[in-house]
């Protein structure tokens, strides 16, 4: 059974861009733009391209701080909607490349811990928070 419910994970498969948030030592967060999919297999969230392995991003999330990773998007009627995922990431150093061609061997592997969703099956101000 996945932690995400079916209509999410349709949204996340529909989507390629989301936004990573990672913090460093000091607790200053950095948000960025990513490539991800969702991995079925592993019902992860997973994040890679070129430049992973050199970029604070990754090193953010190898030291074992905090992750938070958003896709959001409009409905066709213009409402907000989206997922939030909150947790930790794994970072490997091998088989990105397997993923995506043209990325790095770099990548990352989110676990989620707490689930955000809004707009999906729910309105968007009655959002679909859970713990996982």
């Amino acid at each position: 059974m996945s932690i995400f419910t079916p209509a999410e994970v349709a949204f996340l498969q529909s989507h390629r861009l989301g936004r990573l948030a990672t913090v460093n030592a000091r607790g200053e967060p950095h948000v960025v733009p990513v490539r991800f999919r969702y991995d079925v297999e592993r019902d992860a969230i997973v994040v890679g391209g070129q430049g992973m392995g050199t970029s604070k991003k990754y090193r953010d999330a190898a030291a074992g701080r905090p992750v938070a990773f958003v896709v959001d998007d409009r409905t066709p009627d213009g409402m907000p909607c989206g997922v939030e995922v909150r947790g930790t990431a794994e970072a490997h150093a091998a088989d990105g490349d397997a993923i995506w061609p043209d990325a790095d061997p770099q990548f990352l592997r989110l676990r989620p811990r707490r689930v955000v969703a809004w707009g999906i099956e729910t309105p968007p101000d009655q959002p679909n928070a859970r713990n996982v």
